[in-house]
């Protein structure tokens, strides 16, 4: 079963690079790219339509790659991004006798002496494991169970994550061959961050690590409930936590009834987050709808409406702001409160995220151009602008959008995506949710600190003046040097583009000749009765078109 997996993996990947090169490399290296190019949309959204539907059907680990391969908008485009957005990790539940097996076999004792009650129908079954409701003996003298919720392992999940893994590393290797692809993302690289992430998202003693971090970050915060872990009851392949029910998040209907306002909670969450980004630089990393909860609490007679706690589970995911990625965000956040598209570069250099010979200026405009069309206008604003608008923003920097000159590291990833699908919820909780408005005050706080710097401030300020003055006359030098030596160099994106059109027309045209050439010659030998010399000079008439798809 596991080497037909394999196989099946190798041979879906086999088939897209395939048709990848043929489509997108070899049709337009011989002048027919705009045909090739009018399908490219359709054609990757049915490849990643196919890839979806082969996630579902494989289970495991699948089901995490195309989540991940949805929040790589750096290095994929939007047909293969979008049409995996959606790819929930829920699958069929295992059988019951096959989660008793998992447990009896990690405690070594009957199921029926570690629970007092156990759920044999799961609550959820994602591609990793699957959750039942339970009840431990009580302990403090007491008849009333104490209700938990059990998180088990599938059999046999980390035989399938090991195969999984080695399949991805080998297309890895594979796409690493295309020197396009090697110059926009180290896919290796990638790959290992991804099976890092993975394999410690399956041994459930990390997990319940994160859960404590998580706890003692809020424990002096009355609005927020992390559930409690039970250690006796807990092993690298089964975790059990307190069980603290509550309201799905996107239940809007359910906290109206209960006297819970949406919007409070939209700005609760976001507000929660914040705080874990900003200041306790430790995040739940996956926010979807069945991990967030909201906890009503017993109304009070002193108060108009009853009190809630927003509930946090499932620690699976959860990301580490590096001080450099912190740097980076505190940069971030007091551009976008400034609308200060210079201090947005500056953000993205220290962050590390600027591919080399990305271009500065172009992404400056891009920046302060989507300040002056987007800035201040909430989610359902955005989500109503006309399509002519977003178009015409798109065509104007379509040299920047096709360039996309960004490579995230995955901990940035991880929080990028967490924060689109908070903006999701919190969209949902409130249609004119303003993350404008939302990060301001924290912007205001982080403008304050930076001013409360003082007088060293302004000393590094000054020496960068001074610095950039006392260059000026070498610099001019220079480049009166460069125009007298007709040296000087001009950074226009549709002069790259247009110097590029004109070398790879060449190298084809060059492909072109010695491709005629052998294949004259190889006609030639033929009809000479030399056969094996004429097979020869079809492999390099053949070598010809094809060796150049490889060169940088």
């Amino acid at each position: 079963m596991l080497r037909r997996r394999y196989q099946r993996i190798l041979w879906f990947f086999g088939r897209v690079l395939l048709h990848l090169i043929w489509w997108d490399i070899f049709l337009p290296f011989i002048g027919l790219g705009r045909w090739s190019g009018r399908s490219r949309a359709r054609r990757l959204q049915r490849i990643a339509a196919r890839f979806r539907r082969l996630a579902i059907d494989l289970g495991g680990v699948m089901i995490k790659v195309g989540q991940w391969l949805s929040s790589r908008l750096d290095i994929l485009p939007p047909e293969i991004t979008g049409e995996l957005s959606g790819l929930q990790d829920e699958v069929a539940a295992e059988p019951f006798e096959a989660i008793r097996s998992v447990i009896e076999s990690e405690f070594e004792r009957p199921l029926e002496s570690l629970f007092a009650y156990f759920e044999p129908t799961p609550v959820a079954a994602a591609s990793i494991g699957q959750v039942h409701r339970a009840s431990l003996f009580s302990t403090d003298g007491e008849e009333t169970p104490l209700p938990v919720v059990v998180k088990v392992q599938r059999p046999n999940i980390e035989a399938i994550v090991e195969v999984d893994l080695k399949a991805l590393r080998m297309v890895g290797r594979w796409v690493n061959l295309y020197p396009p692809v090697r110059r926009r993302a180290n896919v290796p690289a990638l790959l290992e961050e991804f099976s890092r992430t993975l394999l410690e998202e399956i041994d459930y003693l990390h997990e319940a690590k994160n859960a404590e971090v998580f706890r003692a970050n809020f424990a002096d915060d009355p609005e927020i409930l992390v559930p409690q872990i039970h250690w006796n009851y807990t092993t690298r392949r089964v975790l059990t936590l307190e069980e603290v029910g509550g309201i799905k998040i996107t239940d809007k209907e359910a906290m109206l009834a209960a006297g819970i306002e949406p919007t409070e909670v939209a700005r609760r969450l976001f507000d929660a987050y914040l705080k874990q980004i900003l200041d306790d630089h430790f995040f739940h990393a996956d926010p979807h709808p069945g991990n967030l909860f909201v906890h009503p609490l017993p109304s009070n007679e002193e108060e108009e409406t009853p009190g809630w706690k927003l509930v946090f589970v499932d620690f699976g995911m959860a990301g580490e702001v590096t001080p450099t990625i912190l740097a980076g965000i505190r940069e971030m956040i007091i551009a976008v409160g400034q609308r200060d598209a210079d201090r947005v570069i500056k953000a993205y250099q220290i962050m590390g995220v600027l591919l080399p010979g990305a271009d500065l200026e172009l992404l400056r405009q891009a920046n302060q151009r989507a300040f002056d069309r987007f800035w201040g206008k909430s989610t359902s604003e955005l989500v109503a602008l006309s399509t002519s608008e977003a178009m015409a923003f798109i065509a104007e920097f379509r040299e920047l959008i096709y360039d996309a000159p960004f490579q995230l590291p995955d901990n940035l990833i991880l929080l990028g995506r967490c924060l689109s699908i908070l903006s999701g919820i919190c969209t949902g909780l409130d249609e004119n949710f303003n993350v404008w408005v939302s990060i301001i005050p924290y912007a205001q706080r982080l403008i304050a600190e930076e001013g409360g710097r003082g007088l060293r401030g302004w000393v590094l300020e000054a020496g960068d003046t001074l610095r950039t003055l006392v260059n000026l006359p070498r610099r001019a030098d220079t480049l009166l040097t460069r125009l007298e030596q007709g040296r000087l160099e001009f950074r226009s994106p549709e002069l790259k583009q247009q110097i590029s059109r004109v070398e790879k027309a060449l190298r084809r045209l060059t492909a072109s000749l010695f491709f005629a050439v052998f294949l004259f010659s190889a006609v030639q030998l033929y009809l000479a009765d030399q056969t094996i010399l004429a097979v020869g000079f079809v492999a390099a008439a053949l070598l010809s078109l094809i060796v150049p798809l490889f060169l940088p």
